[in-house]
């Protein structure tokens, strides 16, 4: 590879810090960027700051709040004030971070971008395919189904067949401070996780209304939509006798449904916004895999367009799909593509 200048994206974090390790050990030479998102993520450029300097690299400091609180953080809230269950990590990677990180490698004359990312890169001739991480319990694959040749063609993921003792091992056996440091938090901009109080301490509080019993009528009052999701079990405050769950969020109507478990599973989805990780990735009536969530475990499926929508049909019924979460199909350890679920 003749190409042999790379800017890794550093949070001052083990993986991060690994990744410009690798790299340097492997002959590139090596520049350091990080993303400041919001005010949660003061901490995050110290810790990059700290971490460029161990590792002696220069670092650029990137101002990124305006462009992430128009992609992101409108989009999050809007989605739960709609009912919806959003995913701000698949919408940021390519409207925000990729973006920012391949805008500035192109400023700065960088060949590729790294990232610490738990997922696996495969070129073959013009095309560049998007695979799961050779470590199952850590693969990122399903948060990045929504990057194209443009990004993919660019990146480096040097993390991509180790597992994540692996990776504090190199740290520590590399003295780096970093070694034994927390993973980040699910949210990045909201610290403590909770996302409910977040929506409410920055537009205020969501309304009461009623739960609606699995047999149609009020049963109890909820705190307000934003505090549930579909197929929500845990934390409901609301007894029937017998378990229920999440089936439906009706923002209109300011109604949260309840069902009993035989009424969780679904045999088929409707996905918008469909993306594709290269041209013709998805055909019509393709056999695939799918993911619902991010945790899920990949299922078999067939998908068939619908406009510009995609009908994915399960083989087996599955356990409440949450509408505004992704859909990713996969092709054995391939990322074919996919959208969110309606």
């Amino acid at each position: 590879m003749d190409k042999r200048r790379v800017l890794v994206a550093l949070s001052g974090g083990v993986d991060s810090s690994v990744c410009v390790h690798l790299l340097k050990k492997a002959g590139y030479e090596v520049g350091a960027v990080v993303l400041k998102m919001s005010p949660a993520h003061a901490q995050t450029v110290e810790d990059a700051k700290r971490a460029a300097n161990e590792l002696n690299v220069p670092l650029i400091v990137k101002e990124m709040e305006e462009q992430f609180q128009k992609e992101v953080v409108s989009y999050f809230v809007s989605e739960y004030q709609k009912g919806r269950t959003p995913n701000p990590c698949i919408v940021c990677n390519p409207l925000v971070k990729f973006k920012a990180l391949i805008d500035t490698a192109d400023e700065e004359d960088y060949d590729y971008v790294a990232t610490g990312h738990y997922a696996k890169l495969v070129r073959e001739g013009n095309l560049t395919y998007l695979c799961k991480g050779d470590s199952a319990a850590r693969d990122q694959s399903y948060m990045l189904y929504r990057l194209t040749q443009r990004e993919l063609s660019r990146l480096m993921f040097p993390l991509a067949e180790l597992l994540k003792d692996e990776v504090r091992e190199i740290a520590a056996q590399n003295g780096l401070s970093c070694a034994q440091k927390p993973d980040s938090q699910e949210i990045c901009f909201i610290p403590d996780n909770d996302y409910a109080g977040y929506i409410e301490r920055q537009y205020g509080v969501s309304s009461p209304g009623d739960f609606i019993s699995p047999e149609g009528l009020p049963c109890g009052k909820h705190k307000g939509i934003i505090h549930y999701t579909v197929g929500q079990r845990k934390r409901l405050g609301i007894a029937l006798g017998r378990p229920v769950f999440v089936k439906e969020i009706d923002p209109a109507a300011n109604r949260v449904y309840l069902a009993d478990e035989k009424d969780a599973y679904q045999k088929e989805i409707l996905v918008s916004g469909l993306s594709m990780t290269y041209p013709g990735s998805i055909s019509d009536g393709v056999q695939a895999q799918v993911k619902i969530r991010s945790r899920a475990t990949p299922v078999p499926c067939r998908a068939f367009f619908e406009g510009n929508n995609l009908r994915i049909v399960f083989d087996e019924p599955q356990k409440s799909p949450a509408k505004g979460q992704s859909a990713v199909l996969y092709s054995g350890a391939v990322v074919l593509g996919g959208g969110f679920i309606q």
